[in-house]
């Protein structure tokens, strides 16, 4: 009767281990996959409130009459491109991040020439409100890059939870896959020398 305790208790022990070895991999797992959700609904946030000014700012600039109408139209198409591209931080594919990621730089770009085209309105470039937006466009540009970083940070310790060995066969089992990093927009590599006059 002894003979067949021994083999009962070690197999007890060992499903116990593996037990509690996938319930701290899956605890760990979704208090990662929290943080970058987090992370992600940051980012957004930060969009977001570009979004927003950039319609304040398109109000603004309809108001000079005989403001380009082509490169106004530029830009809110392009904001609305980019408020169309929406995605799910729990399932973030590689292609869906680089479609997200082409959207906004269509709209930075779009923004850009823009700003650049301002240089062109006296009274555009002496208004107080344009002014302000365009102050608040900088910080939020800021935020943004801050909470890209901080996305990116999120998805580091949760893409080495998944991936490493064994850790990557229990990954498998409970629908835990790497998340794609952000990466700089196409061309950001080439600098841009934009400057203002608005004296």
């Amino acid at each position: 009767m002894k003979k067949w305790i021994i083999p009962v208790i070690i197999i007890a022990a060992i499903g116990f281990g593996i037990y509690n070895w996938a319930v701290g991999f899956n605890n760990t797992a979704i208090e990662l996959n929290e943080n970058v959700s987090e992370a992600w609904g940051n980012v957004q946030t930060s969009y977001q409130r570009r979004n927003d000014l950039i319609g304040n700012l398109v109000n603004t600039v309809k108001g000079a009459a005989d403001f380009e109408k082509s490169t106004l139209e530029a830009v809110i198409k392009a904001r609305s491109e980019a408020t169309k591209t929406t995605i799910d931080p729990s399932n973030i594919t590689p292609e869906q991040l680089e479609q997200f990621n082409q959207a906004q730089g269509g709209l930075s770009s779009a923004l850009s020439r823009l700003l650049v085209t301002v240089e062109r309105y006296p009274e555009l470039k002496a208004n107080q409100n344009f002014l302000k937006l365009q102050d608040e466009l900088t910080s939020t540009e800021n935020t943004i890059q801050t909470a890209r970083t901080r996305y990116n940070e999120a998805i580091k310790p949760y893409n080495n939870h998944v991936k490493k060995f064994p850790n990557s066969i229990l990954a498998g089992m409970f629908d835990f896959e790497g998340k794609p990093y952000f990466d700089a927009e196409a061309g950001a590599e080439k600098p841009v020398d934009v400057e203002f006059d608005f004296n």
